[in-house]
């Protein structure tokens, strides 16, 4: 499949209007934003058609992915634009990233979490919200917005050190470039390791020795500087941190997990 596809799915109370370019499209956004909505009104207009009162408009069929024989559905889906919602752990394997791109289907994940087994562009992640574009009709007209766009961004970038995907030809050329400036270059092993490499190795400069980074005149306890740091780093994520109320992000079990094991000699299990 190639070009850019038009989709118009709407039944009495809601409707969506928006456009697919590339063959994988990420939803991101906090609960009742209307992402599930999306994929339910999908697979009910799939199942039963007009019959199931809504409208669905696209020049490709539309259907969606779900549960444990994913693999068989997905072999008989061919020029479809495909959605999978959260909910399937299949997304984030390596058996699914293997199996799409033998596929010439376009799909669109629902998801909070990053999926660093697939290929996507952070041009094409969206978030959801309601316009009230169609207020005066009782029905709620949901939007997609762009979360990530490099026009937001006016200043110049001018890196202390560029991170490339592999230690292939892009990091051979980026490492001659940034030899001549005195900039570090580094490869991170891979896509899923790029996340860890940007921030890993600060972060872990910063909790080794913290005193070396806190300035005490701006932050009367260290609780205080890492409560400001973890709202930052966060921000406008699906991580975002709030001190008054935890984003249930924080309450998935491997999240949990993963706090839990820095905590020395504290068992709670």
């Amino acid at each position: 499949m190639k070009g850019a596809h038009r989709i118009i799915v709407q039944n009495k109370r809601i409707r969506y209007d928006f456009e697919v370019r590339r063959n994988i499209t990420v939803i991101r956004g906090d609960s009742a934003t209307g992402k599930t909505a999306l994929v339910d009104m999908i697979r009910e207009y799939y199942e039963n058609g007009s019959a199931s009162g809504i409208e669905l408009a696209c020049d490709k069929e539309c259907t969606v992915l779900e549960g444990r024989a994913w693999t068989v559905q997905l072999a008989m889906m061919q020029d479809s634009i495909v959605f999978i919602d959260e909910g399937n752990g299949f997304v984030g394997s390596d058996a699914f990233a293997a199996a799409v791109q033998d596929t010439d289907n376009y799909y669109v994940i629902v998801t909070r979490e990053g999926i660093p087994s697939l290929p996507y562009s952070v041009d094409e992640i969206y978030g959801i919200r309601n316009s009230g574009k169609y207020g005066t009709l009782k029905r709620t007209y949901n939007e997609f917005y762009h979360l990530y766009r490099s026009a937001d961004y006016k200043q110049e970038v001018r890196p202390e050190r560029v991170v490339t995907e592999d230690s292939n030809s892009g990091h051979q050329f980026f490492q001659a470039v940034c030899g001549k400036s005195g900039i570090g270059c580094v490869s991170a092993g891979g896509k899923s390791n790029i996340f860890r490499t940007v921030l890993g190795q600060a972060e872990v400069k910063i909790l080794e020795h913290p005193e070396d980074y806190i300035e005490s005149r701006d932050y009367f306890s260290w609780e205080r500087f890492f409560t400001a740091l973890l709202v930052r780093d966060t921000k406008d994520t699906h991580l975002r941190y709030v001190k008054r109320h935890l984003n249930p992000a924080y309450l998935q079990e491997r999240v949990q997990n993963k706090i839990l094991d820095v905590m020395d000699r504290v068992h709670l299990g």
